[in-house]
Parts: structure tokens; C-alpha cells; sequence
């Protein structure tokens, strides 16, 4: 029986530098040319049921009931600005609602564990404002509810105030099949 010789550190350094960076390349390529990683594909949840009923304050300490766009196709974003997927989807959820957003379509991005001060640094700093609300579950209650495991989490509600889409992880809102998942929903009577 043959015996394979051990590596010793500096071989196995090489072999790891061999092996990766050969994807650090490719990932960094990716990056520079824009290629977006997120998805744009919601799940359709099993049955619909009635999403959570929950209020929550603004930036400005005003209050949003999730009740008040009852009528409204609402999307939900529960995020945070540490979230690197979370960040990345922000100008395109702005987007969306840009296009969308006005009587019947509505974007509630709650915000997890942050402060109104730091979550308003963080937007100052994005090259456009998002329009739509930010609200504050500071002890993360809300996204309990909803059974949020990780961040970022998205829900779509119809016009009934029924939970009938998820997405978990980043995603390119301004993609043409999220905004035709939603012209569906709005379509809806």
C-alpha cells in the first residue's frame, strides 16, 4: 500500500492560492462589470393566508398600520444597512415603487434592530433617497411574526391583506418579472 506524503503549510498554501483565486477572479470580475448576484424570482406560498396586522413608526415617529393599505398590493422588505444584499437591493426597491407606487401599490421597508439616526445616515448616503416608508421593528417583533429567518426577506401582499409571495435573499426589484408579478396582483379584483 502506497502512502501519500503529508502537506506541509507552505504546499498547502500554494495548493489553496492554486484553487482559489482562480474564483476571487472570477467574482471580482463580476463585480466590476455590474452582473448583478441578485435573484428576481418570488415563491408563491403554499395557500394564502392573512398577513400579520402590525404598526410601526417612521423616520419621522409616524405611525404605519399595515390595516391602512388594505386595497393595496404591498410589498414588505424586512433588511438592515450591516446586510450587504440588503444594500445592494435598495436602489432597485426604489425603482419600483417609483414606477409603481402610488394608489394601488405600495413598499414597506422595515428596518431591524437600527436606530432612526443611523438608518437615516445610511440613505443620506445612497445615490437616490428611497421615497417610500422605513419602518422600525427595533426588537425584531414584527419579522418574528412573519417567520423571517434571514435578512434580506420579502413579502407580497394582494389586495385582500393575504401573504401570497416570498423571497428570501437580495433581489433585483426592478427586474421586468418582479414588476409583471406585481401588475398581476394589482390586476386582481
Amino acid at each position: 500500500m502506497r502512502r501519500l506524503k503529508p502537506l506541509y503549510p507552505g504546499k498547502l498554501l500554494v495548493l489553496l492560492l492554486v484553487v482559489c483565486l482562480p474564483l476571487l477572479a472570477t467574482t471580482a470580475v463580476r463585480s466590476e462589470s455590474g452582473e448583478s448576484s441578485l435573484g428576481y424570482q418570488f415563491t408563491a406560498l403554499a395557500a394564502p393566508v392573512i398577513a400579520p396586522d402590525f404598526t410601526l413608526d417612521d423616520m419621522d415617529t409616524k405611525p404605519h398600520a399595515l390595516h391602512d393599505y388594505r386595497g393595496k398590493v404591498v410589498l414588505i422588505n424586512f433588511w438592515a444597512t450591516w446586510c450587504p444584499p440588503c444594500r445592494k437591493e435598495m436602489p432597485a426597491l426604489e425603482a419600483l415603487y417609483q414606477k409603481l407606487g402610488g394608489e394601488s401599490f405600495a413598499v414597506l421597508a422595515v428596518n431591524q434592530w437600527e436606530d432612526a439616526d443611523h438608518v437615516f445616515a445610511y440613505t443620506g448616503d445612497l445615490n437616490v433617497f428611497p421615497t417610500f416608508p422605513i419602518l422600525f421593528d427595533p426588537e425584531s417583533t414584527i419579522s418574528e411574526q412573519y417567520g423571517v429567518k434571514g435578512l434580506p426577506t420579502s413579502f407580497l401582499i394582494d389586495k385582500k391583506g393575504q401573504l401570497v409571495y416570498r423571497a428570501v435573499g437580495g433581489r433585483d426589484f426592478d427586474h421586468p418579472q418582479v414588476e409583471q408579478l406585481i401588475r398581476e396582483l394589482l390586476a386582481e379584483k
